[in-house]
């Protein structure tokens, strides 16, 4: 979306000053026109009755003109045209001549050059206002004093052109005034017109990108607006709401339940706000529905927004988890003081005792101190998964130390666990903690319920060089994963062996995310593979 700048919106000013330039040519050309004809039509002499012949050769000359430049005024592409000033100019020396030339009414046709000052000043933005006035009062004082010298009357005066002088030199300065003040007027609007059309694209903008989905409804539940979103999670398509909003159609003729919902909220109280979103099925899925008032009066229209109901669940899910791990942090740390003193005392029991009976029960309090500690170690790691300490890492090195301390802890044979690294190695940013007990809870998983054979067990890298990502793969050739458990295996404490806390998997992929990554599974009965997937430096 590229917003518009103001010289794009003024161009409008520039055909404003042709149409009134096309508007000062008809009137030159119908007054020249209605001068000649009355110059024709009359009887003796005319307007002039002492050079009648001049007079119609100068109107004709005069109407000639006016009759070229109208015609020039009507075409864009014409090669030559008269500037403003020079057309005006042309007028007034016209008009004093006939001024000159009439016998009678001088002062009726001097009038003429205020109402060409007035359309000249208005056309040019009362920039040259004064200056034509200047002309036409120097013109109008010599012709007066041309009179008094040629007739030698002592009836005649300045008063007259004095008059008329300054008629013109005050419509001219009220022109100016009005030109600027409306030029002033007009770069406001197109300023104003200019803000209101950027913010309704940005509006645009940032509702298209909005992961909810949007509807505005007006007076009546009239469709005034929507996003892709929302045609995308209700399943209308862009085409009927667009028609929607083109032939102004209700909302119950688009969505009936929704308009039901929305008719209840309008009833309800004013002041009532609303949290939470309410549920609203489709045959195919399930939305969260919120309204918001666009005014003071929910009858005025409301915005909709709309949002996946398993989404809506899952933030609900999430402060529920968040709340959990700070109460299972502080337990945990309750726990592990009077644990260890059962471990230490378990330990000393086990030196002094002899007996094999007794040593077996000891050994069983023993395993189960053990997983209980590694429960709480897993629970206070799961708590700090967004404690992200990312640094670069050359991933060849630290696989390869991940692959021998791994199977020298596990006393897992090499030939079982299988390695395969890339022909290039691949830097990327991750917590280093994290990254390793990932792959820990991953290969151990993969060990516990592979066969046990040769390359039973394969941690591998994939990449390319035109993809941005790499994946780690752990690679098992167990049995699979079962289908009615698939759905649930990132789920916490979900397990399948006794003695598992059933927290491993779940902890790696809430590592993974915290580091910008991502882990997923695909199974089938001859076998496993999670894949990391991790974005290259």
């Amino acid at each position: 979306m590229q917003l518009e700048s103001l010289p794009e919106l003024s161009d409008w000013l520039t055909l404003s000053r042709k149409r009134n330039l096309k508007l000062f040519n008809i009137y030159r050309l119908a007054v020249a026109s209605i001068l000649l004809a009355t110059q024709i039509i009359m009887h003796g002499g005319g307007l002039s009755l002492q050079q009648p012949v001049l007079t119609t050769k100068v109107l004709l000359i005069y109407f000639a003109l006016s009759f070229i430049l109208a015609g020039l005024a009507w075409v864009d592409q014409a090669q030559f045209k008269l500037s403003l000033t020079t057309q005006v100019i042309i007028d007034i020396g016209f008009i004093l001549l006939m001024m000159h030339l009439f016998d009678q009414n001088q002062t009726g046709v001097g009038l003429l050059l205020v109402i060409t000052i007035v359309f000249a000043s208005l056309i040019s933005d009362g920039r040259y206002a004064l200056f034509y006035a200047s002309i036409a009062s120097i013109g109008i004082l010599l012709e007066q004093s041309y009179n008094i010298y040629s007739r030698e009357s002592v009836a005649e005066n300045y008063t007259n052109a004095v008059l008329l002088s300054v008629a013109c030199f005050a419509t001219a300065w009220l022109a100016h005034t009005l030109a600027q003040r409306m030029q002033t007027s007009e770069r406001l609007a197109s300023e104003r017109g200019l803000d209101i059309a950027n913010l309704a694209k940005i509006n645009a903008l940032i509702t298209q990108e909005m992961p909810n989905g949007i509807l505005v409804v007006g007076e009546s539940q009239q469709v005034n607006h929507f996003n892709q979103q929302f045609s995308l999670l209700t399943g209308l398509s862009d085409t009927t709401l667009s028609e929607a909003i083109a032939q102004k159609k209700p909302l119950h003729s688009l969505a009936p339940e929704l308009s039901r919902l929305l008719t209840e909220w309008a009833n309800t109280e004013q002041d009532s706000k609303q949290s939470d979103a309410i549920k609203f099925s489709l045959p195919d899925r399930d939305l969260g529905i919120r309204f918001l008032p666009v005014s003071q009066s929910r009858a005025n229209g409301a915005i909709i927004f709309v949002e996946d109901w398993s989404q809506v669940q899952t933030q609900a899910h999430q402060v529920k988890l968040a709340a959990l791990g700070r109460l299972t942090a502080n337990i945990a740390h309750e726990i592990r003081n009077p644990l260890s003193a059962i471990s230490h005392a378990n330990q000393l029991l086990q030196e002094d005792n002899t007996d094999p009976a007794t040593l077996r029960m000891l050994q069983i309090i023993n395993d189960n101190v053990q997983r209980v500690d590694q429960i709480i170690k897993d629970v206070l790691e799961l708590n700090r998964r967004d404690r992200t300490n990312q640094e670069s890492i050359q991933l060849n090195h630290f696989i390869s130390e991940f692959y021998q301390q791994f199977c020298a802890v596990e006393k897992i044979d090499a030939q079982a666990f299988m390695l395969k690294l890339l022909k290039e190695d691949a830097a990327i940013f991750f917590d280093r903690r994290h990254i390793n007990q990932i792959l820990w809870n991953l290969c151990k998983n993969g060990w516990r319920h592979c066969k046990k054979n040769k390359g039973s067990l394969i941690l591998a890298i994939k990449s390319s060089r035109q993809s941005q990502f790499l994946n780690l793969q752990v690679i098992d050739d167990g049995d699979g994963i079962a289908p009615s458990i698939q759905s649930h295996l990132f789920e916490p404490f979900m397990t399948t062996e006794k003695s598992g806390t059933g927290l491993g998997l779940y902890i790696a992929r809430e590592l993974a995310e915290a580091n910008g990554a991502k882990l997923d599974f695909t199974t089938a009965n001859t076998g496993t593979v999670f894949t990391l997937n991790i974005k290259k430096v």
